[in-house]
């Protein structure tokens, strides 16, 4: 891993796993999603297990619930999707939800000397949107992308979309999932790999040029 870099005119950050501790509000909607597809008769057995929605952080929504339920109909997919977005909404709304230590601080200093900062997610526009809003992280946002709101196909698409748009020469991509380091190399960006939010696999993080294990400790590199 290299040491300090010089200092990028923006960076990019994955949302999930990065910025905001998504199982905070994630697993308990992931559990009503259940609840409520067995309900409607959409879906029969147990929950699926945990660590299945929580494998497929980062992926886009289609893939996730291919992991997570493979056997089931698009229209209990299709209703998983509805329902997952409006349990993880209405717990934002209780103040629920939690950013990972130091993520606020470390944007604010980033913005501070002068880095533009964007989101980069494969969430859908209204999540990405309400958490960066219910966190308190609007004001340091220049724009957020999401792949629900550009439909593309892969995170490579939409962080190019968003190099094109800003006009942006010089950038980092900041992620925990291996769709981050893709898209930052593709990109020919420099890749900062967060390794502390556990739902990573084994080798995804190969490739990346520096891996930091707190978010804080991003501005050792800058």
């Amino acid at each position: 891993m290299s040491t300090q870099r010089n200092l990028p005119e923006a960076m990019f950050f994955d949302m999930d796993g990065t910025l905001f501790q998504t199982e905070t509000i994630l697993l308990p909607a992931y559990h009503a999603t259940f609840d409520v597809l067995r309900e409607k008769g959409l879906f029969t057995g147990e929950t699926p297990p945990e660590e299945r929605i929580l494998g497929a952080l980062g992926m886009l929504l289609e893939h996730i619930w291919q992991r997570v339920m493979p056997d089931a109909s698009v229209e209990a997919r299709q209703a998983a999707d509805e329902l997952l977005l409006h349990f993880q909404m209405e717990a934002l709304k209780q103040g629920q939800g939690k950013l990972y230590d130091g993520v606020a601080e470390t944007l604010q200093a980033l913005r501070d000397k002068g880095v533009r900062l964007f989101v980069a997610s494969n969430g859908l526009e209204d999540y990405v949107g309400h958490v960066t809003e219910a966190m308190g992280l609007s004001p340091l946002f220049e724009d957020l992308y999401s792949a629900g709101k550009y439909q593309t196909r892969s995170k490579v698409d939409l962080v190019k979309i968003a190099l094109d748009t800003h006009q942006i020469s010089s950038a980092w991509m900041v992620g925990d999932r291996s769709s981050d380091v893709e898209a930052g190399l593709k990109n020919n960006l420099t890749v900062a790999a967060c390794d502390y939010a556990g739902f990573r696999e084994a080798g995804e993080l190969e490739g990346a040029h520096i891996r930091i294990r707190s978010f804080a400790e991003l501005l050792e590199y800058v």
